[in-house]
């Protein structure tokens, strides 16, 4: 609306001039008078445009901040979630990832130098496979092998795979941790497995991101890769604003 108001402000000031009444102003008429306008002051259209990317992107700051204010707990603890790191750390991390992503797979040194160097953080995983049925089986998988407690041996495992996750490589690679493959499969169907990735596409959906890793640290919304130094960085202010 405000978008519309500006323009038509903006048109309205430029047409004044012209004194038209009010049967002058058929449709035609003003689409003319409205071109016109345009082609005289090109700018128009910038502004136009700017003022709505503006409006676009308050309201999704704003949007953000109503979803990690009413979903915090879900995010940070939620029981369906894997934690790595210290359960009982005073900041913790939150994670969006998906098994076949490169951009993923670069990020985990990152992340596992922040566990190593930081025993006060807990990481929260949320599995998000958004590339395709072989990111499905494997999220599905991974959260299976809960029951056999090898979540994090198979997460670093999969993490680890030069090739790409799909159902033959996902249980060879389980087979080789000493995961019950049979078992494996049963436990794929649970609910809760079923349940973690839905709240995870919710949870990403009002959080606006668009791809992984996508990180929530705190209030910060962090999608893409970040470096072990700037994860520090985060951790500790929101360390720094709990005194």
């Amino acid at each position: 609306m405000l978008f519309n108001r500006h323009v038509g402000m903006t048109l309205g000031l430029m047409m004044m001039p012209l004194a038209l009444s009010a049967q002058d102003l058929t449709d035609e008429r003003i689409k003319e008078l409205a071109l016109q306008a345009i082609r005289e002051n090109p700018q128009i259209i910038l502004e136009a445009v700017q003022i709505l990317e503006t409006e676009q992107a308050n309201a999704q700051a704003q949007a953000q901040t109503q979803v990690l204010q009413d979903e915090r707990d879900v995010l940070e603890r939620d029981p369906n979630a894997p934690v790595l790191g210290n359960p009982d750390g005073d900041v913790t991390v939150v994670e969006f990832f998906d098994y076949n992503c490169p951009f993923c797979r670069r990020a985990m040194p990152e992340v596992q130098g922040l566990l190593d160097g930081d025993k006060n953080v807990r990481l929260v995983y949320r599995e998000w496979p958004i590339l395709g049925e072989g990111s499905v089986f494997a999220a599905r998988a991974a959260l299976a092998s809960r029951e056999q407690g090898k979540y994090e041996e198979f997460h670093w495992a999969l993490m680890g795979m030069q090739e790409r996750a799909e159902e033959d490589s996902i249980m060879r690679i389980a087979a080789e941790i000493g995961l019950d493959v049979e078992k494996l499969r049963a436990d794929m169907e649970a609910p809760e497995v079923e349940e973690h990735i839905a709240t995870s596409n919710r949870l990403s959906q009002g959080l606006g991101f668009n791809g992984t890793p996508s990180f929530v640290i705190g209030d910060n919304l962090v999608p893409g890769i970040i470096e072990e130094e700037e994860l520090r960085s985060l951790v500790e202010d929101v360390r720094a604003s709990q005194d």
